[in-house]
């Protein structure tokens, strides 16, 4: 397994999130791929650093007028008084039903809330560099494949699968799976496929890829009528125009049990078969572990070797892209234990 890391994604460390209305420490933190890093160093992986500038992917993905926002944002934050270096910013208004999202208002606080789908992703001086520099290991990865890796496993971070087209959110600023994708595709793949097994739905990839046929997307995650992000991951979300029936949601309880999960991958799997894909994306969150600290699946460390075991019996080139997972001490673990079972 080839393994990409960014020593960049240190670099964005914001302080705090607002968790439930509340200040608290950021779940998502530098530790997070230190545990990363440490375990899969232990098992005698070597960690790369990004080989591709995805530059010239970003756009295909992401508006423009998005990327320059996020790779400004914090010089504008700075700008507006020089003291802000000590603070974090936050949205406090969208541009929800009813409201123009066209004009770009001059405003700093109106545009972070016009590219913002919540106000947990906070950020930080780092934050571009850092989802510049994983977007770039998803792009190196795609490479990889394409020159005949089997798989490979960018351990980066931020995450990526809640950004979509021009809004970052959850924890997330730049799509991986989807820059992965997109790179696959130029790269001469005629099908991709992308499967979601976070514990939250893929928004971000889900939207950007939702009218094309080119582009599979499967998620597994906890039903969005009672778990993050709420507003995205029905069951009866299918696609749209040649979209359409390539796109496939496949939502639980908050909750189920590892029978269940398995079952609904087994599905996911089956269609991911129909498609035929030349190449397989793995938005690879860790998050349905038992012990995670805010989501409620109850995956158990060998059930993430039992994952890498049915992923590698699809029989495609694989890159995995770290999503979310925030019972730090166990993610490195998990992680490793989804390569060890691909590797078999």
């Amino acid at each position: 397994m080839l393994v990409f890391f960014n020593d960049e994604q240190a670099l964005h460390a914001p302080v705090h999130e607002i968790f439930r209305g509340e200040r608290v420490p950021c779940f998502e933190n530098p530790s997070r791929a230190d545990f990363v890093r440490t375990s899969l160093l232990a098992r005698g992986h070597v960690l790369r650093a990004p080989l591709v500038d995805s530059a010239a992917l970003l756009p295909k993905v992401h508006a423009p007028r998005y990327l320059d926002f996020l790779r400004t944002a914090w010089a504008q934050w700075l700008a507006l008084d020089a003291a802000n270096a000590g603070t974090q910013p936050f949205p406090s208004v969208w541009p929800v039903r009813t409201l123009r999202s066209d004009v770009e208002p001059v405003n700093f606080t109106a545009r972070l809330g016009l590219y913002s789908m919540d106000n947990g992703s906070p950020l930080s001086p780092g934050t571009w560099a850092a989802a510049k520099a994983g977007a770039d290991a998803a792009a190196s990865a795609a490479q990889a494949l394409r020159a005949g890796t089997r798989a490979a496993f960018c351990a980066t971070r931020p995450p990526g699968h809640h950004a979509g087209p021009d809004f970052m959110g959850g924890y997330c600023f730049l799509n991986n799976a989807a820059v992965a994708a997109q790179a696959l595709r130029d790269g001469g793949a005629a099908r991709v496929a992308v499967l979601d097994v976070d514990y939250h739905h893929g928004n971000g990839t889900q939207a950007i890829f939702y009218d094309r046929a080119d582009v599979l997307f499967v998620s597994i995650h906890g039903d969005p009528r009672t778990e993050y992000p709420f507003y995205l991951g029905h069951a009866d979300e299918c696609g749209v125009g040649e979209g359409d029936g390539f796109n496939l949601n496949l939502p639980l309880a908050a909750g189920s049990g590892v029978a269940a999960w398995f079952e609904a991958l087994e599905a996911a799997c089956q269609r991911i078969g129909q498609h035929r894909p030349d190449a397989l994306v793995v938005s690879l969150g860790l998050d349905t572990f038992a012990g995670d600290p805010i989501s409620r699946f109850q995956l158990q460390p060998p059930d993430f070797e039992r994952l890498g075991e049915r992923l590698q019996r699809l029989g495609l080139p694989t890159a995995f892209m770290l999503e979310g997972g925030y019972a730090a001490a166990e993610l490195g673990e998990n992680a490793a234990r989804v390569i060890d079972g691909f590797g078999r």
